[in-house]
């Protein structure tokens, strides 16, 4: 017959077997769990990450659409310019005629 003293150390080497078979199984799903939180956190950060650069493009492309309006403005305003300082001209040209008229006629 087997001692008392074996049988105990016997009983206690088969608990600490299975109680780290135990441990390792709870920290292997304890590190799925973490890394599925991982992934879907990870996915979130994406999603928003996406949603800003989006935006970012929507604001990019109101600008863009801001500046052509005001560089077609200022065309407009060099255009009216020019016709402005077109007519001057002629109306300075046509004053200084009619004074030299004057003049003559003097």
């Amino acid at each position: 017959m087997v001692s008392r003293p074996v049988i105990l150390v016997f009983l206690l080497v088969i608990l600490i077997v299975t109680s780290q078979f135990e441990w390792k199984q709870q920290l292997v799903n304890e590190l799925e769990s973490t890394t599925r939180n991982q992934k879907h956190i990870s996915s979130r950060e994406e999603f928003v990450k996406d949603k800003i650069i989006l935006s970012q493009e929507k604001m990019i492309q109101k600008l863009n659409d801001f500046i052509q309006n005001l560089q077609q403005q200022l065309l407009q305003c060099r255009e009216n310019n020019k016709t402005v300082n077109s007519s001057r001209t002629s109306l300075t040209s046509y004053i200084i005629e009619i004074q030299r008229q004057h003049m003559m006629d003097d």
